[in-house]
């Protein structure tokens, strides 16, 4: 069963749709049992990154995610999501985030149109088991903010919007997605398909 962290943000009903058309059971839920006993854990978002971390702080939905990611399980963020993954946040003010990887969320700077909104081809750097029997292709793409990620082997992909844009991260078992992967076509979900088979692996 895959456990859809429910903290009041995040787009969760295409979410949960897009697991399930995939063939897997999902839950969207804010029960700290369901949730630790989940096979795999996807922390959506849409909105604040300090909104949603004043959500997760209050409920304690935030400490329970550090608790699922503690035991080894594969957890996914998405969008939002997986900004909060980070350690801080520079959207209006400065914020905490959940720590579980190192880097910071920054606001695009330049002489372009923000929000990146649209579709942008991801480019592949590292090997990994989201990647298997995949090619890169055009991923969706909803943001004003973007991830600095403090150490590069965390990086899996990028996009391109006026420079490369941190698309996927990994650290052990915490993956994240900047774009909408249930939004994204066949390349999304089958990149989907790829971290809930992480799942029965493990």
């Amino acid at each position: 069963m895959i456990a859809i962290i429910d903290y009041g943000m995040g787009n969760l009903h295409s979410v949960s749709k897009a697991i399930e058309r995939l063939g897997y059971e999902a839950v969207t839920t804010s029960d700290q049992e369901q949730i630790m006993a989940a096979s795999a854990v996807i922390l959506p978002g849409v909105g604040a990154f300090g909104d949603a971390m004043q959500h997760l702080n209050e409920t304690g939905l935030g400490e329970v995610a550090k608790q699922f990611a503690a035991t080894g399980k594969p957890m996914l963020g998405i969008c939002l999501g997986m900004q909060l993954l980070f350690e801080t946040s520079e959207e209006y003010g400065e914020h905490q985030g959940l720590g579980l990887l190192g880097g910071k969320v920054v606001r695009f700077q330049g002489d372009f149109k923000i929000p990146h909104m649209g579709w942008n081809k991801l480019t592949f750097l590292q090997p990994s088991p989201l990647f298997e029997q995949l090619e890169e292709g055009h991923v969706y793409f909803v943001h004003s903010y973007h991830v600095l990620v403090g150490d590069q082997k965390n990086l899996l992909a990028t996009g391109d919007y006026y420079g490369p844009v941190t698309a996927i991260v990994n650290k052990d078992n915490v993956y994240g997605m900047q774009f909408h992967p249930e939004k994204s076509g066949e390349l999304g979900m089958k990149l989907l398909h790829n971290f809930l088979a992480l799942a029965e692996r493990a």
